[in-house]
């Protein structure tokens, strides 16, 4: 007997659509077509900015640390996996760790990457991040 789903659902971009958004100059069009996917049915399952306020605020600041240190900066990036590991499951509902399960596996292909091109990478994790909020907002994300 199949159980029936309640509320919205969505499939997840497969690692092929992951590494294309993250690791080709190329991708810029897959990332725009799953970033509006996403933000709007992180809206429709309630995700606020307050929930990944943290998260985000945590990217930024490596960002801004990759050009002045990228050895500290990719230190802590990869303890950014824990740490979005523990927001999804601290987080009431299930919202958070809807974000996580796309971010997590993009992240591994900044983490993973030849050395010269985690910078590149990571700027790409950091522009589908930054959309997936822009259409989260745009569909009336509060």
């Amino acid at each position: 007997m199949m159980q029936q789903q309640k509320g919205p659902t969505i499939s997840y971009p497969s690692s092929q659509d992951l590494r294309a958004i993250i690791t080709d100059p190329n991708g810029v069009q897959k990332l725009v077509e799953w970033a509006e996917q996403l933000g709007k049915y992180l809206k429709e399952i309630g995700l606020t900015t307050s929930q990944i306020r943290a998260l985000f605020g945590e990217i930024r600041q490596i960002q801004a640390e990759w050009g002045t240190n990228p050895q500290r900066a990719f230190r802590r990036l990869v303890l950014l996996k824990p740490k979005m590991a523990y927001r999804a499951r601290k987080e009431r509902g299930k919202a958070v760790g809807e974000l996580v399960k796309v971010l997590d596996p993009a992240l591994d292909y900044v983490i993973k990457a030849e050395p010269k091109d985690q910078e590149k990478n990571f700027q790409h994790f950091v522009e589908f991040l930054e959309a997936i909020l822009a259409y989260h907002k745009a569909y009336g994300g509060e």
